[in-house]
């Protein structure tokens, strides 16, 4: 979800107001976050505000991130899992509880992403970024019409030139869009069907990526497929060429968002940076770098006109409703995603 464009980015932060003292003494922020998911300059202008350190590290799935929490256990103050994966960190008591009272920014997320099913009462997790997940279409290499709905995917002409994310809920909702079902889709059979629908498929995908699926899609590795709008949204500013489409059978929707994890050594860094980028200025900054939309309602006022009417970062109304929030799934409902994950990957 991620990579940076400067220009108007640089002039905001000078806009960026101060974070106020009083969380703590705490010099050093580990944060572990999705690949060119935060500008530098956001990090960079943080540290010389507060003289907090922040080390970086960063993975490119959901599945990488929660495998190597759970492993180690210590080690990152803060992290950025997509919203099923807050669900079931939190249901293993991977994550720390936050008091969102400490954070007096928190008041200007948009009340559509609080309070979700998946943390209710936002209790461990504070939203950070949300966006899409759907077609994209290099027209320079295939006709338009070649891709105009998910299904299309699966025609001969693409065999061999599909990039996927690295994503077992995201490839698993595609076969099950096609077929009509949720893409939070618990029924076994149903996931089964799901697995038989994309086996087909994956002779035709070259590229499995969720770290910067842009750059085979402006490099013309791969002619279409399924990315994060952030990801489309670079690439049709560098090629016009390359078109976003929000699919009729349906498509994922998700927020990510910060976390604290269980064992944190740098607690008061993690409130005082999420404080930072709450403020509205950062949190248009970061936006306008990535390509995502922000949950900060007090956002839209400071982004360019072009990215405020840009359908690729916000969808028209009668194509957002076809969209469904990726939700956490119970534990065994999860494995067996996984199961089927790992089978579409190696035949």
């Amino acid at each position: 979800m991620k990579t940076i464009l400067h220009g108007a980015c640089l002039a905001l932060l000078v806009l960026c107001a101060a974070v106020p003292p009083g969380y703590g003494a705490d010099k050093v922020l580990n944060l572990y976050i999705w690949s060119e998911y935060i500008p530098e300059e956001v990090l960079a202008e943080f540290t010389k505000e507060t003289g907090i350190k922040v080390n970086i590290s960063t993975y490119d799935s959901n599945e990488a991130m929660y495998a190597k929490v759970k492993l180690v256990g210590k080690g990152y103050d803060l992290i950025v899992p997509s919203s099923d994966h807050v669900g079931l960190m939190r249901r293993e008591g991977l994550l720390a509880q936050i008091d969102t009272k400490k954070i007096g920014n928190f008041q200007l997320i948009a009340p559509q992403f609080t309070n979700q099913s998946f943390d209710p009462g936002n209790s461990y997790s504070v939203p950070y970024m949300w966006g899409s997940t759907a077609l994209v279409l290099n027209t320079g290499i295939m006709p338009q019409q070649t891709v105009q709905k998910m299904a299309d995917l699966w025609k001969p002409e693409l065999k061999g030139k599909l990039i996927l994310p690295n994503d077992a809920r995201e490839v698993m909702g595609i076969g099950l869009k096609v077929l009509g079902y949720s893409i939070n889709e618990k029924d076994p059979e149903h996931l089964r069907q799901a697995y038989e629908k994309l086996r087909p498929l994956m002779p035709s995908v070259r590229v499995f990526d969720s770290d910067s699926p842009k750059q085979a899609l402006l490099s013309g590795e791969v002619a279409a497929g399924l990315v994060y709008n952030g990801e489309a949204y670079i690439a049709n500013n560098e090629n016009k060429a390359i078109r976003y489409i929000y699919p009729p059978e349906g498509f994922s929707l998700w927020l990510d968002s910060f976390c604290i994890p269980r064992g944190a050594e740098h607690v008061e860094a993690a409130y005082r940076f999420i404080e930072y980028v709450l403020q509205p200025k950062v949190s248009a900054l970061i936006s306008v770098s990535m390509g995502y939309s922000s949950p900060n309602a007090k956002v839209f006022e400071f982004l360019p006109a072009a990215m405020k009417e840009n359908s690729i970062v916000n969808p028209p109304v009668q194509d957002a409703a076809k969209g469904e929030f990726l939700d956490s799934l119970d534990e065994k409902t999860l494995k067996l995603y996984e199961q089927y994950w790992v089978k579409l990957k190696t035949k």
